[in-house]
């Protein structure tokens, strides 16, 4: 535990050397005017915010149809209202586990707790700067198309750097005609960045799932992903990754295959299996069957569940886990999305929030990659037109293109919508407290049972959201670092 807890203290000692040098070097632009050259600014000590002009002009031709954009700000309102209310609920359910269960796992590093590319383990330099430069475009032009819709002007468009790497993004209206608008024109705005990279995301998840139907499987096999110890599999010299070709003789192409094979068979029963190696080699080996029930006895399974599962004692125990079929990396990001997805059109959509949660955790699982290299070495290209002309490589990077712009979307997205300032949420919430407030002051005028003053509506809304910010941005320091220390 000390050791790790020095690598840690390094990770952060570093990070925050980098930070000075970086804060040093701004300070310096800004006195020698080189900042102003750059038509950029200091933000928060460390933060360069470089402006534009560029885009105001294809802002301006895409604003044009004011209805059809002022329709799109409304949907976005009640898409970004649900969403963050349940954004705000994972946010008080994470706090209250981390209360009630505090984590016994290693304290993240300093890279990990920050969603930079490159410096996060998990989000790739390459491919997470494309998708974080592309949402963040997409984020602010949502902005700036709302803005534009109602008649507000955009001063400039702009980048906010940390180093050499993209932090966010801004659009900048004109202040005095964001806070003269009308509190619904001004709620739209809000809601418009978010939602607009909620809907980019989803036009990725089609896009993952039309490429997805370009691949086959190289071998039409199953492959196991891990290896039971002492297990039946593992004694016969069967590995993690292993393409499982037969069961004496009967072909394995399907998890479906493997599953009416074992049906002939019981413990103890040895088999032949005809294996492909992850180095290509092909091998014949034998295993014998182990007890399914009581291995998951072992495990303290109980018998009810193990008997409302099916499983009786002396059903046959092979000893691998995660059988997949070739192609189940690439259907495991277009999910729902995907052509060999059994379900219907219902099942589908009710499986979107949940292919959501699981794109979040990829990365994770993956160490930093949309698709295992050998899941995605099991690809090829069907022999379709499409897949014909364009090829394995290239259908491998659209894929790739297309997951990261899907869940920096995502992270973009529901990140923004945290009801706290100065997240879009938070500002949301603040205008959500006024409108509710006035319509409180309105309804005791009306009933002649109370009056309240606009000022203390002002004020109120104005106090409620800023210690809702405090209190949420509390939960998730708690959450993020308390339970370590």
């Amino acid at each position: 535990m000390v050791g790790t807890w020095g690598a840690v203290q390094a990770d952060w000692t570093l990070l925050f050397v980098l930070l000075i040098g970086w804060y040093l070097l701004i300070k310096t632009w800004e006195r020698n005017g080189t900042l102003d050259r750059w038509n950029a600014t200091r933000a928060l000590g460390i933060v360069l915010m470089v402006r534009t002009q560029r885009g105001q002009r294809l802002l301006d031709r895409m604003a044009k149809p004011r209805k059809f954009w002022r329709a799109y700000g409304e949907l976005s309102l009640w898409v970004c209202s649900v969403s963050m209310l349940v954004v705000a609920l994972v946010v008080v359910l994470a706090f209250v586990t981390s209360v009630l269960s505090p984590p016994t796992a290693t304290p993240p590093s300093a890279s990990e707790l920050v969603a930079v590319p490159g410096i996060n383990p998990v989000i790739p330099l390459g491919w997470g700067v494309v998708a974080f430069v592309v949402s963040l475009v997409i984020h602010e032009f949502g902005h700036g198309l709302m803005a534009r819709g109602h008649g507000m002007r955009i001063r400039s468009f702009g980048l906010l750097q940390l180093g050499p790497l993209p932090l966010g993004a801004f659009a900048e209206p004109q202040s005095d005609e964001l806070m003269r608008a009308p509190r619904r024109e001004r709620l739209r705005m809000f809601a418009a960045g978010p939602a607009t990279n909620l809907f980019a995301a989803f036009i990725m998840m089609l896009l993952l799932g039309g490429v997805a139907g370009q691949f086959v499987a190289k071998e039409d096999y199953i492959h196991v992903q891990g290896i039971v110890l002492e297990g039946g599999a593992d004694e016969a010299g069967m590995q993690p990754w292993d393409t499982l070709v037969s069961i004496d003789g009967q072909p394995v192409h399907t998890t479906e295959d493997f599953r009416a094979i074992l049906q002939d068979y019981r413990a103890n029963d040895t088999v032949e299996m005809v294996v492909i190696h992850q180095d290509g080699e092909r091998e014949t080996l034998s295993a014998t069957f182990g007890d399914k029930h009581a291995y998951y006895v072992n495990l303290s399974w109980d018998e009810d569940v193990l008997s409302s599962l099916g499983i009786e004692p002396g059903d046959p125990f092979l000893g691998v886990e995660g059988l997949s079929e070739g192609t189940r990396g690439i259907d495991r990001l277009a999910g729902p999305f995907s052509p060999r997805w059994e379900g219907t059109l219902g099942q589908r959509a009710l499986s979107i929030p949940l292919h959501v949660l699981t794109v979040l955790i990829i990365p994770f699982e993956m160490n930093g990659v949309a698709i295992h290299p050998f899941e995605e070495s099991l690809l090829t290209a069907g022999d379709g037109f499409t897949a014909s002309l364009l090829g394995t490589d290239v259908l491998l990077l659209m894929t790739n293109l297309f997951f990261w712009l899907l869940w920096v979307n995502i992270l973009l997205g529901f990140t923004n919508l945290i009801p706290m300032v100065p997240f879009d949420g938070g500002h949301m919430l603040r205008d959500m407290l006024h409108a509710f407030l006035s319509g409180l002051k309105r309804l005791g005028r009306k009933l002649r049972m109370w009056d309240l003053h606009p000022m203390w509506v002002e004020h109120i809304s104005s106090k409620a959201s800023s210690y809702s910010s405090l209190v949420l941005l509390g939960m998730l320091l708690f959450t993020m670092f308390i339970p370590y220390l």
